[in-house]
């Protein structure tokens, strides 16, 4: 572990108040610090919402969006809306927690009951053992240099365990790598819209509000599910902004040191709980700082981005595929999507299209990995061996994921939106349990003054019932094409 910069900040000790609140029976009771001074440069901090942006630009915005435009138009666009603002409430409630306390929401979890970590850390690396964002990242690379997809994705992910485990701050590696994503992704959409997207397309977008529908005919509950739930994040990846925003020393994060690698960086003893601050004027004051400027930073960097990448890439679908009868039925409509604009921009413009779609896929890759690795080690870490090292966790939760990610090659799975879909339904499932949770910790432990409530309180109502209707639903839907 790397330490962060903490001079000037006090250090408290062990006390009654605020810390009385966290339940002991499975973890102990957390040290009372001062809230660290509000952030003044909010720039300097950007960083977890661009990750969680950059992360969740992948199966949804690259793939099920659309290819759902591509077959259906943009008349389920509206639900990216939904799902961006839903989980935006979702990672508000999960940096609220590890804004107050340093701890990980899952950390919180445990608290009540031991195992709740693991149960997450297991359905996320269920849903993200099927390699389905590196097989699409590949497939898109094979349509610039030719191969064959599996063996490029293997590839693919022999060089995500290096990055991550030989990269000396493993936060500041995935930060740098998907702001350069977020980048050109952007870069592409301001060239797409002069050269590529035509003027009928643009009209036609107000379709999102005007004509909104469900295609449940054409598409079935498991795609629309997987797109409303990854519609920027999804799953782990919302969970996960608690370790990205400790890393980048948000709130009491400040307190805990970094994730770093075993072999380039400096491992240090890190604590397996948090802190909590007593409710004084001056540590509330300096919690509306944060908590500003956490709202802001969320709102800019994850739903905007987000929601401007799912709208690009749903138009440039439409404006070249849509109505096609030559569709496949899977990823490979990217294939055509990029020969048609080849045919009405210039071949330069395929190639970029497609250059970036890889890049984009694969840096989502990278952050799948991290995250699902993250997740799993700070649970191991601080429920069941923590005198180990955290960073050593994690990189072999990492070689373990990309083994068995070779291995799911290696049986030829050909289709990566069928993986995506197992990835997303599983993700859904994992969103409806921790909302319940996200009320559990943020009503009972943190501090009266900063308890959730109000229209936050009955938006994780909104979600648990949300993700558990369209979870039944989707389940249901399965189990009668599977039983009949």
């Amino acid at each position: 572990m790397a330490t962060k910069d903490d001079a000037g900040i006090p250090a408290g000790a062990t006390s009654t108040g605020a810390a009385d609140a966290f339940p002991t029976r499975y973890l102990p009771r957390p040290q009372v610090r001062d809230m660290p001074e509000e952030p003044r440069r909010y720039w300097r901090l950007i960083g977890p919402g661009i990750i969680a942006a950059g992360v969740g630009l992948a199966s949804g915005e690259f793939v099920l969006f659309p290819y759902i435009a591509s077959q259906v138009g943009l008349v389920f666009v509206w639900a990216a809306i939904v799902g961006l603002i839903t989980q935006y409430f979702l990672n508000m409630e999960i940096e609220r927690y590890t804004l107050a306390t340093g701890e990980t929401a899952l950390t919180g979890f445990s608290r009540y009951w031991r195992h709740w970590g693991l149960v997450f850390a297991v359905l996320t690396y269920f849903a993200n053992l099927w390699p389905g964002w590196t097989l699409s990242s590949a497939t898109l690379t094979t349509y610039l240099f030719g191969g064959e997809p599996r063996w490029v994705g293997i590839g693919m992910l022999v060089a995500i365990g290096l990055i991550l485990t030989l990269a000396p701050v493993v936060y500041v590696a995935l930060e740098k790598t998907q702001m350069v994503k977020v980048a050109a992704v952007l870069t592409l959409f301001v060239v797409a819209a002069f050269v590529a997207i035509g003027a009928s397309a643009w009209s036609d977008s107000a379709q999102v509000v005007t004509r909104p529908r469900i295609p449940l005919e054409e598409l079935g509950f498991a795609l629309l599910l997987g797109a409303l739930a990854f519609a920027g994040a999804g799953g782990g990846q919302n969970l996960v902004q608690s370790n990205w925003m400790r890393d980048k020393g948000f709130g009491m994060g400040a307190y805990v040191p970094r994730l770093v690698s075993p072999v380039t960086g400096q491992p240090e003893a890190a604590p397996s709980t948090g802190y909590v601050f007593e409710p004084t004027p001056e540590n509330l004051r300096r919690w509306q700082g944060w908590w500003r400027f956490a709202n802001i930073e969320q709102l800019i960097t994850f739903v905007l981005i987000t929601f401007v990448t799912i709208l690009f890439t749903s138009l440039l679908a439409y404006a070249t595929v849509f109505g096609r009868d030559d569709l496949q039925n899977n990823i490979g409509f990217l294939e055509i999507e990029g020969q048609v604009l080849g045919e009405r921009v210039g071949s330069w413009f395929q190639y970029l299209f497609w250059a970036i779609g890889a890049f984009s896929l694969f840096a989502a890759a990278l952050g799948i990995v991290d995250y699902t690795s993250r997740l799993a080690a700070d649970v191991i870490k601080t429920s069941y061996r923590r005198e180990a090292s955290e960073s050593k966790i994690y990189a072999g939760l990492v070689w373990g994921l990309v083994i068995i990610g070779i291995g799911v090659l290696l049986l030829d799975f050909s289709q990566p939106l069928v993986l995506l879909v197992i990835s997303a339904v599983v993700g859904g499932f994992m969103m409806f349990l921790y909302s319940g949770l996200l009320i559990l910790i943020n009503r009972r432990i943190l501090p009266a003054p900063i308890r959730i409530r109000g229209v936050r309180l009955g938006a994780l109502i909104w979600a648990i019932g949300l993700f558990g209707v369209l979870s039944v639903l989707t389940f249901r839907d399965q189990i009668t094409k599977l039983f009949g």
